[in-house]
């Protein structure tokens, strides 16, 4: 394709584009299983590393990675793979993106898939400082330091008891991270935010978003206003990991209802 991201296309059916989120990949995703849609079997699954992460290129500024731009890589993917309408969906920055998208080309968005969405609008203001710091760590070249920062950072409960097998992965996934790029990606971060919540009363599609209790950087409370604004919204919340494993039969649910 003409842009520079690595893309995966898997499955039949009805398009559904899925991004991942910050600091994560396609394989990042693929070893942890925490979002295994595209074995449902279900739909034509479009996946890509977002610009700075995984295979695709480096970003060359820090704007590159901004929510918004990142909505603009999401329809060149489609453009790619011809998919002139189709479902977008993500987790975390992912989500971000996919609500970009629609907001940006509401006409080409025929569902939202949209699992933890982050921190936005009022409660961002803390995320944001931790993506600073982030990045001031890993510009100083201090990936230990930057490691150790997410590792401060609060799991669900729902997920303590594999704490460290989390933070591990964590650190085989960014042991060859390439830092300036990471840490532009941060600052990118840093700098966006989700569009104004009243701009999605005009949404119009069907949209099943999917949350988890007890995550500061991916709060309720997102997900709740998302779900009172978005006219056709259905919100799960998950309480325990029981609940996280049932999303794949929710997902295959929602997807066969969807026109």
């Amino acid at each position: 394709m003409t842009t520079d991201l690595d893309v995966s296309v898997t499955g039949e059916g009805r398009t559904v584009i899925w991004t991942h989120g910050l600091t994560s990949s396609r394989a990042g995703e693929d070893e942890a299983r925490m979002f295994p849609w595209p074995d449902l079997g279900v739909a034509r699954w479009v996946r890509y590393d977002a610009r700075g992460h995984g295979r695709s290129s480096a970003p060359t500024s820090d704007d590159d990675c901004r929510w918004d731009r990142l909505a603009t890589d999401l329809f060149a993917v489609a453009d790619a793979v011809g998919a002139d309408r189709f479902i977008a969906g993500g987790a975390s920055m992912g989500c971000a993106t996919s609500l970009h998208a629609v907001y940006q080309h509401p006409e080409r968005i025929d569902g939202l898939l949209l699992v933890i969405p982050p921190t936005a609008w009022g409660t961002r203001r803390a995320q944001v400082d931790q993506y600073l710091h982030g990045a001031a760590l890993l510009d100083a070249g201090d990936i230990d330091g930057y490691l150790a920062s997410l590792d401060e950072a609060l799991l669900p409960p729902m997920f303590a008891e594999w704490a460290d097998q989390v933070r591990q992965a964590r650190r085989e996934q960014l042991a060859d991270a390439d830092l300036p790029s990471l840490a532009r990606v941060l600052r990118a971060a840093g700098a966006s935010d989700l569009p104004p919540l009243e701009a999605f009363q005009r949404v119009a599609v069907p949209t099943l978003i999917l949350a988890w209790a007890g995550d500061p950087g991916h709060p309720v409370s997102t997900a709740e206003a998302l779900a009172g604004t978005i006219p056709h919204a259905e919100l799960f919340v998950a309480d325990t990991v029981t609940d996280v494993f049932a999303w794949r039969d929710r997902v295959a649910a929602w997807l066969a209802t969807v026109d």
